[in-house]
């Protein structure tokens, strides 16, 4: 092995360690007394039968697809395929098992002291996020390494790194969308019954939701969490590293392939070194100790791209690129530290719009005092008006990045920004962990004590999960451009007689726009309906129980918890099938009935192409603001329910809650949803080219 090769395994092997010392450092924690035992083992039991049941039908799927792709485009392809769909499901799955095992013991620990609690639930998260990307970048690196071992030509390699993306996608889609599903039909029917109608607090064990609302936070915001951002980051890597296969002059390709490999690795050391940091201050200020991790992660990670691109490149070495073009090592470290800037602005700009602390959140809040249309009104409002900001800062991230190093430049940009990916995991898995421990205080009846300081470390995972969702989905928009790049660089490749551009004047290309602006809406358009529909079914099963057992409002009749979680899971893995699909089979369908009108093979590609980006453009746009309105909305209804404008029980809350319900399914499942329709659309499009290239040339 080189030395690059010996770097960039042994940080992904860092990372699958550091993931294993936690874990067994997690799992070493007291797990309290026997009723936070049960209530912890029915989370434990629903999570894993939920998962199970989706993952078989995943895997159905998964198998006539790698069929496929192994008939016709090689065996290598269709093992790609395989890598990247199991690595996928791995880190969601051991990801949700960690989380659901620390919930009692964050809980447990929340007896003791806030900085314990807080110790617990960040090790937990940092498990599922140094899986995502121990095995993001091992999967990706050594698969590449050993195509190469083997003799394949740079082509062959492509194909089967691509397939590997593709395998993780579809993982990703599915668990993106069924745990948001799942976890919001239970969060809203929780709260249409436990809470407008049964006025009960959160928690609160009479309501036979409040289990599957706590399942439903572990397969949703980890495992699905997990799950889309292990494929935007091997996505990201593998399309930098065929952009860098066409960008540069050929003596220049193996090293600048081998670069995004090289910052990912080195960025997991950085990571796992700001872990570290994540400790209480003397103000006991929890959001500024995880704060605190991201930032030291992001400093280290800076401080050693510039040494690796130093070292084994040169900061004023030039570069050649493939037409004629020279760029130096200075300009592929701007791209690297463009990358990690809007990573920052990103996260900021998303906690403003989503914190209780800022003028979003509390405007929203105010509102609802005169009304539940009122509240719902002004969520819509700052749901649309946070997507300026992203805009602008991705817009001038964009702009940075090619300006330093091409297209090249805007896909390195897109690698360093998932690079930090472990950390982000890490803020974003710990969120579930808190929330279901505050649940467990409050189902097993401990002390008001140990609710106030879980209570605290969710209102912060709140945040967290709401920022690292905006985190996601500007990694998605950049990683989606650079996979459209790479679309249109493989039909250069398999197509070199064509004239592919995407003149506005071309109605083909028109059409392709409309139909793919069109996408992200018919998504989650039918993401939210599926919600609707399970969480209709909640709502008739927690009115039935409250009706026909008696005993369960005065305490003395446990609710029957399993028939909700059994109905949830029925309904989010049947829900989930037919959207998912969607962006799947969207590109070729395009393409066979363009072709079919016009009769000419590049209007086709260029249609497909473009609607590719009308995809990109209004998937961005409507995610952030599904995303950012829906945790204003959660958020404003929390202010309320910390004694502003009323507290609990006013009629403020009371539309509040109306307004989170509303929230609930534009942040938990058709937003974050879109952040691998986009991808998924842009990587299915690459494969077709291969696939309809085989098929034309034989």
């Amino acid at each position: 092995m080189t030395q690059n090769e010996i770097i960039i395994v042994a940080s992904g092997v860092l990372a699958l360690l550091y993931g294993l010392i936690a874990g067994f450092q997690v799992m070493g924690s007291s797990t309290g007394n026997k009723k936070m035992r049960e209530i912890a083992a029915a989370i434990q039991e629903g999570a894993s039968a939920y998962l199970n049941r989706q993952y078989t039908t995943i895997a159905a799927v998964g198998i006539i697809v790698a069929i496929g792709l192994g008939l016709l485009l090689g065996t290598q392809v269709a093992i790609g395929f395989v890598i990247g769909a199991v690595l996928s499901g791995i880190a969601g799955y051991i990801g949700m098992n960690i989380s659901v095992r620390a919930n009692i013991r964050t809980a447990d620990a929340a007896q003791r002291s806030l900085g314990e609690a807080l110790s617990v639930a960040f090790k937990s998260g940092a498990i599922t996020g140094m899986l995502v990307v121990g095995l993001g970048l091992l999967g990706v690196a050594v698969y590449y390494f050993i195509l190469n071992f083997m003799g394949f030509d740079q082509r062959h390699v492509l194909e089967a790194l691509v397939a590997l993306g593709f395998g993780a996608s579809l993982i990703s889609i599915f668990a993106r969308l069924g745990g948001g599903i799942f976890t919001k039909g239970a969060d809203v029917g929780a709260d249409l019954v436990g809470k407008v109608e049964g006025d009960l607090a959160e928690d609160d064990p009479r309501n036979p939701a409040c289990i599957a609302d706590n399942v439903g936070d572990n397969v949703g915001d980890c495992a699905g969490m997990a799950a889309d951002l292990f494929e935007t980051y091997a996505v990201t890597i593998v399309a930098t590293m065929l952009i860098a296969a066409s960008a540069f002059a050929a003596n220049f390709v193996p090293q600048m392939m081998e670069l995004p490999l090289l910052i990912s690795g080195l960025c997991i050391v950085g990571s796992v070194i700001g872990t570290f940091f994540v400790r209480l201050g003397p103000t006991n200020n929890i959001m500024g100790a995880l704060y605190k991790g991201f930032v030291v992660s992001a400093v280290v990670s800076g401080a050693l791209i510039y040494w690796v691109i130093r070292s084994k490149i040169g900061m004023s070495a030039d570069i050649e690129m493939a037409d004629g073009a020279t760029i130096d090592g200075m300009d592929l470290f701007y791209c690297a530290l463009t990358g990690l800037g809007v990573t920052g602005l990103l996260i900021w700009i998303t906690e403003y719009y989503t914190s209780t602390e800022y003028r979003p959140v509390r405007v929203i809040a105010k509102a609802s005092e005169t009304g539940h249309g009122t509240n719902v009104i002004q969520g819509l409002a700052i749901s649309m008006e946070a997507t300026a900001l992203p805009a602008i800062v991705i817009c001038g991230g964009i702009y940075i990045a090619f300006s330093a190093a091409g297209l090249y430049g805007i896909s390195l940009a897109a690698t360093t920004m998932l690079a930090l990916a472990g950390m982000v995991v890490a803020l974003d898995a710990y969120g579930p962990v808190t929330d279901n421990a505050g649940g467990i205080a409050e189902m097993a009846d401990l002390p008001k004590e140990v609710r106030k300081t879980t209570d605290a470390l969710d209102a912060v995972g709140n945040t967290t999960k709401a920022v690292t969702k905006g985190y996601a989905i500007g990694s998605a928009g950049l990683a989606a451009l650079v996979l459209f790049a790479a679309y249109t660089e493989e039909l250069k490749h398999y197509f070199p007689d064509m004239d592919i551009e995407f003149p506005l004047e071309d109605p083909f290309v028109i059409i392709g726009l409309i139909v793919g602006g069109m996408l992200p809406y018919l998504f989650s358009a039918l993401s939210m309906t599926a919600v609707g529909r399970a969480a209709s079914s909640i709502v008739i099963e927690v009115r039935r129980q409250f009706k026909e057992i008696k005993g369960i409002m005065t305490g003395k009749t446990k609710p029957e918890y399993g028939r909700a979680v059994d109905l949830l899971t029925k309904a989010a893995i049947k829900e989930m099938i037919v959207p998912s699909l969607l962006p799947v089979l969207a590109p070729a369908v395009l393409f066979v009935v363009v072709w079919g009108l016009s009769g000419d093979m590049s209007s086709a590609f260029q249609s497909v192409g473009a609607m590719l980006l009308g995809t990109i453009i209004t998937g961005i746009f409507v995610a952030v603001s599904m995303t950012a309105g829906g945790g204003a909305w959660d958020n404003a209804k929390k202010y309320i329910e910390d004694g502003n404008f009323g507290g609990k029980g006013s009629e403020a809350h009371k539309a509040s809650v109306t307004g989170d319900t509303v929230g609930d399914p534009y942040k938990d499942t058709a937003g974050p949803a879109v952040n691998p329709l986009i991808k998924i659309a842009n990587i299915a499009a690459i494969l077709m080219v291969a696939i309809i290239a085989k098929l034309v040339t034989g």
